[in-house]
């Protein structure tokens, strides 16, 4: 039972495991080729006997030939020809070596499927001619012909040409076996009348409007006579086109929209090389909503929107049939543009129930216009005492006399004020009222404290005392003014002025003064002002010489 339960966990799970792999490779080994080793992504059979007499193959039950990535060839001197479907099947592989073999021929579509090749070795096998068609169309790093007899003919200048352009510092010492069998330096070869050929393209404006018809005329020339042919790529449009000799023509049709932004070439090709010239196809049209769809929440609210047109198209959104006053709480954003397709939105900052409603795209330029409506509710309306639909303004969304330029996302209108910077403002002012209020209702209530206060005070103006105020009494005839009195029952609010010293002005100023520092100022005191009278005062406060009265 132990036993059992040692090998039910992860062993039993390892074991299965590497019983797989085992399978895997014994199929990989029984699908291989005499004389090959094989694993998951590499073949190479490089034993010379029994060897290998054609290009080698999986079997059909084997490991997927699309992960085969490497092939490597040697030692086969019966390895003659690669055919055209040879190698098609590896449409992964990126390096094939082949040397020291007796390989001496090459279908022109050999590598028509192998898109990812970039190493190609046939060192020292037995090519004499190698045309250029193999590996046009290939993205080649690397292509090594060492050793191999060529013979010289135009069919091989254009490994000189490639030689010659090649950007890498390492060059191959290639030869050919002219007439007499005599090697021949590739880079010094001359053969007569075998050149790169050239392209023009006699190409009008190729602005054109959608829906219109365009021909683009072609001339080529080159020795050996190149041929002419057109790349269009993957246009839309229809098309056809007219060769004779070295001049060419392509006609379009009803040229489509979809067709803007593309490039077309013309090209002459011959032994040596090739030569191209293009033109880029420009098409205008009316602008497209092709998607709008309601708002989505994400950091901002956003109603997603694409626009097709060429010329760039200006953009307005209106809100319930008014145009749309975008600020920056609410305004248009382009994310992505594609040539002729804008991806944006519309961005909302925060709406509210005030935001919800029907919003209206409208994208123009000059060839027409298109509109594309949508309804947005981002709130429900909050409720309002017993009324239930409150009025909001009706010139929220008006006044607003400007349009959006596709990538222009700021606010064209100077004179609109955002509704949430009224209500913000609004409320400040409000608050300001209310605090200035309570501050100066503060205030009087001191005062008035203070007031009911020093009224009821037993001191009266005593507490004015250290200001040194004196008032000094005096008639007319009679010496020099004498002092109040400093009784302290005195109700006069001069008490305890100057204590009867005189100054050295005190005789100055006139009958009655009152003495402030240094200073006598002229004054009258009005009994009823302090609520006394006459025969309330003490009989020492009357100057001498001078009767009382009652």
């Amino acid at each position: 039972m132990s036993s059992w339960s040692r090998w039910h966990g992860p062993a039993m799970a390892r074991l299965w495991g590497f019983c797989w792999l085992v399978v895997g490779f014994w199929r990989v080994a029984l699908a291989c080729p005499p004389s090959c080793k094989c694993s998951a992504s590499r073949i190479w059979c490089n034993e010379p006997s029994p060897g290998i007499v054609a290009f080698p193959r999986l079997e059909p039950n084997s490991a997927d030939p699309e992960n085969i990535t490497e092939i490597f060839i040697a030692n086969q001197k019966r390895l003659e020809i690669i055919n055209e479907d040879d190698v098609e099947a590896y449409v992964g592989l990126r390096n094939l070596t082949i040397v020291d073999s007796g390989l001496k021929f090459v279908a022109y579509k050999a590598f028509l499927k192998n898109s990812n090749l970039q190493h190609i070795n046939f060192t020292r096998n037995k090519l004499t001619s190698l045309s250029r068609k193999h590996f046009r169309h290939l993205d080649l790093s690397e292509l090594i012909l060492v050793g191999n007899p060529f013979t010289c003919s135009c069919d091989i200048m254009w490994i000189k040409t490639l030689q010659e352009t090649k950007s890498s510092p390492e060059t191959q010492d290639l030869y050919c076996l002219d007439e007499s069998s005599k090697n021949i330096l590739l880079a010094n070869l001359q053969i007569p009348n075998c050149g790169l050929p050239s392209a023009r393209l006699a190409a009008p404006n190729l602005t054109v409007e959608e829906g219109k018809s365009v021909t683009l005329s072609c001339s080529v020339a080159g020795d050996p006579l190149p041929n002419l042919y057109w790349d269009v790529g993957n246009l839309v449009s229809k098309h056809m086109n007219e060769t004779s000799h070295t001049q060419g023509s392509l006609r379009i049709t009803n040229i489509s929209s979809d067709d803007s932004g593309k490039q077309i070439s013309c090209v002459a090709e011959n032994l040596v090389g090739e030569d191209q010239d293009s033109v880029n196809l420009t098409v205008h049209f009316a602008p497209t909503i092709t998607f709008l769809e309601s708002p989505t929440s994400d950091h901002h609210w956003c109603i997603p929107f694409t626009v097709k047109g060429n010329p760039k198209p200006e953009l307005q959104w209106f809100y319930n049939g008014a145009i749309l006053n975008e600020s920056k709480y609410i305004c248009t954003k382009i994310h992505v543009t594609n040539h002729t397709e804008y991806h944006g939105c519309l961005q909302l900052d925060n709406p509210t129930h005030i935001n919800n409603g029907d919003y209206t795209l409208m994208a123009k330029n000059e060839y027409g216009k298109d509109e594309r409506q949508i309804s947005a509710h981002f709130m429900g309306q909050p409720e309002v005492g017993e009324e239930t639909n409150p009025s909001y303004p009706e010139d929220l969304y008006e006044d607003w006399t400007a349009t959006t330029d596709i990538g222009d996302t700021t606010n064209k209108s100077n004179s609109s004020t955002d509704v949430a910077d009224k209500t913000g403002r609004e409320h400040l002012s409000v608050y300001a009222v209310v605090v200035i209020a309570s501050v100066v209702g503060f205030c009087l209530l001191v005062m008035l404290l203070l007031l009911k206060l020093a009224r009821h005070s037993k001191f009266g103006m005593k507490d004015f005392s250290w200001f040194g105020i004196g008032k000094v009494k005096s008639r007319q005839g009679i010496g020099p003014a004498s002092v109040i009195s400093n009784d302290d029952d005195s109700a006069s609010p001069l008490h305890h002025i100057s204590n009867g010293s005189n100054t050295p002005s005190s005789s100055e100023g006139g009958p009655d003064a009152v003495i402030i520092g240094m200073t006598k100022i002229p004054v009258i005191e009005n009994p009823q002002y302090f609520g006394i009278t006459n025969s309330q005062l003490k009989p020492d406060t009357w100057p001498r010489g001078s009767p009382k009265t009652a």
